[in-house]
């Protein structure tokens, strides 16, 4: 994928409903990328590759379903915007696995639509699985991408535009 197309699929997004299973959600998909982005520039304003990666963590939507759109979506980063970047996107899946097997109280926090992908994802992690998880090179900081990502869901919230994103964006390409 090129930076351009990059762009327009997160442009399109702009027209998606943030959560698949709520069509009547007036919170867009880029809005949700956007308020992701943005939350981790506030806690890990040094981490330029983490912040992308909450921009474009979901872009695998457009192009499979709820249970495989982490994977998809790093497989269509990983040229441009690096392992580390692509990493993160396929791991914020099992990110919330993990929390849910790790933090007692971390799955009643969860919206109602990710409480249902949670079950297509495959539910909790195994004791081996959430060990290997968080022995990851990527482990930790997808569990800060996930946590934005949950708090990523506020209609109405004023964050930078797609616009702000784009000479990191260019500047991070390979």
């Amino acid at each position: 994928m090129t930076l351009s197309e990059l762009v327009d699929v997160l442009a399109s997004l702009a027209s998606e409903p943030a959560e698949p299973a709520r069509r009547s959600d007036r919170l867009s998909a880029l809005d949700h990328g956007l308020q992701c982005a943005f939350e981790l520039s506030t806690v890990r304003p040094d981490d330029v590759e983490l912040q992308l990666a909450g921009l474009v963590h979901d872009i695998g939507h457009r192009f499979g379903s709820d249970d495989d759109h982490g994977r998809l979506g790093a497989a269509c980063v990983r040229a441009l915007l690096g392992d580390r970047v692509a990493g993160l996107v396929e791991a914020h899946v099992p990110a919330k696995r993990y929390l849910v097997t790790t933090d007692a109280s971390y799955r009643s926090r969860l919206s109602a639509d990710s409480v249902r992908t949670l079950a297509l994802q495959g539910g909790p992690l195994g004791p081996e699985d959430a060990a290997a998880f968080a022995a990851s090179p990527v482990g930790a900081a997808a569990v800060v991408l996930r946590r934005a990502d949950d708090a990523a869901k506020v209609l109405g919230r004023v964050v930078p535009p797609l616009a702000y994103w784009l000479p990191l964006l260019r500047e991070s390409a390979h």
